[in-house]
């Protein structure tokens, strides 16, 4: 997989694109294309060499998130989640736990989901409200989170819990199977992104052991802020990015083949024009941002973090505007659903409230700018 962007690309238009339209329609989550993507070698991409994967890092997943999001931002996000609860396993597993979870992704197309958000803690998910009640090796968890990406489709799942270090916090991995776990599907019914099944999940007394702990006793803030906020915050401006790319797409193709009786077609038209420009000029803005933070993130470069906030706040914001602009060049069809301008526009507005949402990154990147800590 050495060009993983044109390789998602290709990918999409034969497993993504053929379920794209019933995804949002049927609220449906995409079950054949994440088959297709475990057969394909996507779901195994950042799992190293020796493991059997192609051991990629955040480049290639800010490609192919890219590349996805080009054709169904609900396919990307969901695999987005799945590469970042992923590099959790990767880089703080144990050798019991990675070799568990990397077998089971390779050999038989499971994925991974995060399950961090919670009712009463909102963007600040890293400040878990659940109990965790330790007795010897196993810890017993009670409490419920509310948005689950994947929800049900998804094998492992990861949590963040209490530690018995005051003030700290563990990141561990449920399987779906455990006992004491259950879904309340009933409760999603997104506005957009309808298809990726982030309903709330129960935890009833569920018992693990401290196997499904990943890294020690406490590191589970030192994970979210150098492991997951790199690769979630890097996806999602690579998810937006290639929604507003999309967008792009439809609009631009909608104005060159909509034709008047007297041969024009809408792209004639001098406002159309400034308007389909000023969706190009957003969405592949937002696209070389993204592109350029997951350079300089796998690189680690010293302003990687400012560039990385950057782009996933511009990349959001940058979406919703093109999605304006779109919804205005398409007229009566995109008002009328003939065209996916509106259910692009709608998955876009998901981008500047999911945690940490829009507002809370323009404050941490001003803190990063200024050499402050974050959050």
């Amino acid at each position: 997989m050495n060009n993983i962007y044109q390789q998602g690309k290709d990918f999409a238009k034969s497993y993504i694109l053929p379920y794209t339209e019933l995804t949002d329609k049927e609220s449906r989550f995409p079950e054949e294309t994440f088959k297709e993507l475990g057969e394909k070698g996507f779901l195994k991409l950042l799992i190293p060499k020796e493991y059997g994967g192609f051991g990629k890092g955040l480049e290639e997943h800010a490609q192919a998130c890219l590349a996805f999001a080009e054709t169904c931002t609900t396919t990307a996000l969901c695999y987005m989640m799945h590469n970042v609860a992923l590099m959790c396993v990767l880089t703080h597993g144990s050798d019991e736990l990675k070799q568990m979870i990397f077998t089971d992704i390779i050999e038989n197309g499971k994925f991974m989901a995060l399950a961090y958000s919670e009712f009463g803690t909102g963007t600040n998910f890293y400040i878990p409200q659940m109990t965790a009640e330790v007795n010897g090796d196993n810890t017993t968890f009670t409490g419920a989170k509310s948005m689950v990406t994947s929800a049900t489709y998804a094998s492992y799942y990861l949590v963040l819990a209490p530690s018995v270090e005051e003030g700290k916090i563990n990141n561990w991995v449920f399987p779906l199977e455990t006992k004491g776990l259950s879904f309340d599907m009933s409760k999603w019914n997104g506005f957009g992104l309808r298809g990726n099944s982030s309903c709330p999940m129960h935890i009833d007394h569920v018992t693990l052991d401290s196997s499904f702990r990943i890294g020690a006793e406490g590191s589970g803030q030192e994970q979210v802020f150098n492991v997951v906020a790199p690769f979630f915050v890097t996806g999602l401006g690579a998810v937006y990015s290639g929604t507003a790319m999309h967008m792009f797409e439809i609009t631009s193709n909608h104005a060159v083949g909509r034709k008047y009786p007297d041969g024009r077609t809408l792209s004639n038209i001098e406002t159309v024009q400034v308007h389909i420009g000023n969706i190009y000029k957003n969405a592949a803005a937002a696209k070389a941002i993204t592109l350029e933070a997951a350079r300089a993130g796998a690189n680690g470069e010293a302003d990687a973090l400012a560039k990385i906030l950057a782009a996933r706040i511009f990349a959001s914001e940058a979406a919703i505007e093109c999605g304006r602009l779109a919804m205005r060049v398409g007229g009566g069809k995109a008002y009328n659903k003939s065209l996916p301008t509106e259910r692009l526009l709608r998955d876009a507005y998901a981008g500047q409230i999911m945690a940490p949402n829009a507002d809370v990154l323009a404050i941490w990147l001003g803190k990063a700018l200024t050499g402050q800590m974050i959050p």
